[in-house]
């Protein structure tokens, strides 16, 4: 798995893994239920992984809707 995107912006990472199960991309959302931990404030970012061999094709569905990404 690599990580493909970083935010804390909920809708960010919701459109985000809608683009990427249109396209039939396997996207696993890490550090869902961190907001318990750090007291639902929001600061620690939720991230989206996708295996190594989809990473490609998941940056370009991210880029062609101009939503940043890791690099």
């Amino acid at each position: 798995m690599r990580e493909l995107l970083r935010s804390n912006d909920p809708t960010v990472i919701a459109f985000a893994k809608a683009l990427l199960q249109g396209e039939d991309i396997g996207v696993f959302e890490m550090d869902v239920h961190m907001s318990a931990l750090e007291g639902s404030v929001g600061i620690l970012p939720r991230r989206l992984m996708v295996r190594a061999e989809d990473l490609f094709m998941a940056q370009a569905v991210l880029r062609d809707n101009d939503i940043e990404f890791q690099s």
